[in-house]
């Protein structure tokens, strides 16, 4: 595959990735609501506790949680549906809101042609399938997609949304043109999908289950390499493409809980959460989850204390602030943005370590059996609800704290030997007349388009390029001028070094330059 093809598909999956997020911001709420209203109508919490008197069966406290339970779990029965629309809303051009009917239809279109399908050929009657084959789909009694489904059909709609919306019919027909034209193609293309996935799901499937379980036997080893790729993805956009299979697909498990099959690990610990009869969280589910808390509430935090004890006295009070912040942010809500993104502009290898830290706290978490869920953010608020509110004995939450003490002092003695050692200009080490500031994705995605500049600027501008290309550790470049290339301004791009011949460029990155290829070509896109 080109570089090329390679930068639109990355695009591509990086959209995908944000409009994930559309669906998955409800789901702190849900479980919060979830959480809550389980937890206080649990009999074991409200007998531990000594509320009987207050949330009792039959008390309005106890009709009020049980109310907040249901509403809560409404959502994440239903998060097919709403990653079908979500994700049509996240990935249509324009005209988002035909898209997200659009696609809602489709989904009712497609599950009622599997469902009518499976009707005929007699297989919705007992015992006709595999166990956890079919399931309730809004009603609906089709196979059990999950949100694969949804995310079928999102993708589906939008890109024949973003085809269609501005149609133009016959004049007889004109009425149907335009957006109108958007559910009524979506209708007809998924009743077909349906067709296609009735014959082809149950293998894809099977293939699912088969991967989820080859991911579960691969013990701590396979937490370890889960954990470290769902950040080093971060970046990049990519860990919610990365991680929610793993939660909301049998690619994440199956347990059958309250006589139902459910698949995917996050939905598991809900539904656990859920039913009464739980005694003890699943580690197996928990494991894709549970590693987030010792980072996000020990951690990062550890590694904000070790930038403030580096910074220079005359600026200690101004990054303590920026820094305070971002830790509690991170300790609170999870959201660890402010933190990773700061020592991933300015010490990229602080990053690296990181991420096999991450790795190592997932392991960590399922090798001391911490069954803790949370619903997207791993701060304090999911601890305390889904851990500490449900009790040590169903969650081994204690183990959290003894590993995040220690990776609290790892982080501050590492991250603080490495800034003195490699002199890293992390927040409060700048020059006295720079700004003092925190980073973001947004100055990370700016460095890179103000290095191509550079690169664009050295090679004497855009109208003098010809052709640009790469080798395995050289930027090849035609221009038309030769000396209108400005080698030192090249090597402050972080070139080894230049090599003229006639209208012939080589620009020396090393083995990163595929990137900067990559990274160059968007840039000069971005220029037309």
């Amino acid at each position: 595959m080109s570089d090329k093809k390679e930068s639109a598909v990355f695009s591509v999956l990086q959209r995908v990735g944000r409009s994930f997020m559309l669906p998955i911001a409800l789901l702190p709420i849900a479980g919060l609501l979830l959480g809550i209203g389980s937890s206080l109508t649990n009999t074991t919490t409200i007998e531990a506790y000594n509320l009987g008197g207050i949330l009792g069966p039959g008390t309005f406290l106890n009709s009020v949680m049980k109310v907040l339970a249901q509403t809560g779990n409404i959502v994440f029965a239903n998060l097919p549906i709403i990653f079908a629309m979500g994700v049509a809303l996240g990935m249509a051009e324009k005209e988002q809101g035909t898209a997200v009917l659009s696609a809602a239809i489709a989904f009712f279109i497609m599950h009622q042609t599997i469902s009518s399908l499976l009707a005929i050929n007699g297989q919705l009657n007992e015992g006709a399938m595999l166990e956890g084959t079919i399931s309730n789909v809004v009603g609906i009694q089709s196979l059990e997609m999950g949100v694969f489904g949804g995310i079928i059909v999102g993708l589906g709609v939008a890109a024949l949304h973003n085809r269609f919306y501005k149609i133009q019919l016959p004049t007889v027909i004109s009425f149907f043109g335009g957006v109108r034209f958007i559910p009524i193609i979506s209708t007809f293309v998924y009743i077909l999908v349906g067709i296609l996935m009735y014959f082809i799901w149950p293998f894809i499937q099977k293939a699912i289950y088969s991967l989820g379980n080859l991911v579960l036997g691969s013990g701590y080893f396979g937490t370890f390499i889960y954990g470290t790729i769902e950040r080093a993805l971060i970046p990049f956009g990519l860990h919610h493409v990365f991680y929610m299979p793993f939660w909301q697909t049998g690619l994440g498990g199956t347990m059958v809980i309250d006589g139902q099959t459910v698949a995917g690990a996050q939905n598991i610990f809900f539904a656990q959460l859920a039913s009464p009869d739980t005694k003890e969280f699943s580690v197996a589910a928990t494991r894709f989850m549970s590693g987030k808390f010792p980072l996000m509430i020990f951690g990062l935090p550890g590694a904000a204390l070790a930038m403030y004890s580096v910074a220079k006295p005359s600026k200690k009070k101004v990054a303590g602030g920026l820094l305070l912040s971002a830790a509690l942010t991170s300790i609170i809500t999870g959201i660890t943005e402010p933190l990773e993104f700061t020592f991933l502009f300015v010490a990229p290898l602080l990053y690296i370590i990181h991420s096999i830290f991450a790795g190592l706290a997932y392991m960590f978490m399922h090798i001391f059996n911490v069954g803790v869920g949370m619903t997207f953010s791993g701060g304090i608020i999911d601890l305390f609800l889904f851990g500490i509110l449900q009790g040590n004995a169903k969650t081994h939450w204690v183990n959290i704290i003894w590993v995040g003490i220690v990776y609290f002092i790892v982080y501050y003695f590492l991250f603080r030997f490495l800034i003195k050692k490699f002199n890293y200009i992390t927040p409060g080490r700048e020059d006295d007349e720079a700004e003092t500031k925190l980073y973001t994705r947004k100055d990370v995605n700016a460095a890179k388009e103000n290095k191509s500049e550079m690169i664009i600027k050295g090679l004497g501008g855009v109208e003098n390029l010809v052709n640009v290309d790469c080798c395995a550790t050289r930027l090849r470049v035609t221009v038309k001028d030769s000396a209108k290339v400005d080698d030192p301004l090249l090597k402050q791009t972080g070139a080894s070094g230049v090599i003229k011949s006639g209208s012939g460029v080589q620009v020396i990155y090393g083995p990163r330059v595929t990137v900067i290829k990559s990274e160059l070509e968007d840039y000069i896109d971005s220029l037309k």
